[in-house]
């Protein structure tokens, strides 16, 4: 399984339907299975879990700083 390739594909969805983000913040496993389409181990799933979380979080940053950098040109 392509983790990387599966952890973008969840973000791409989570960040186009704010109900699948509310839906993956309460219960992150049926999301990612559900986007998936697959019934994982809980091993993989909480690797994938993992890496949604820190791509959301690293993103929102990356976004905040370009919006903070286009307030001082």
């Amino acid at each position: 399984m392509d983790m990387k390739g599966q952890i973008n594909k969840i973000v791409e969805e989570i960040s186009k339907n704010p109900n699948i983000r509310e839906q993956f913040e309460k219960e992150p496993v049926k999301v990612i299975e559900k986007v998936i389409g697959i019934d994982l181990p809980d091993d993989i799933v909480m690797k994938l879990i993992d890496g949604v979380k820190a791509k959301v979080t690293i993103d929102g940053v990356s976004k905040a700083a370009d919006a903070l950098k286009g307030m001082f040109k």
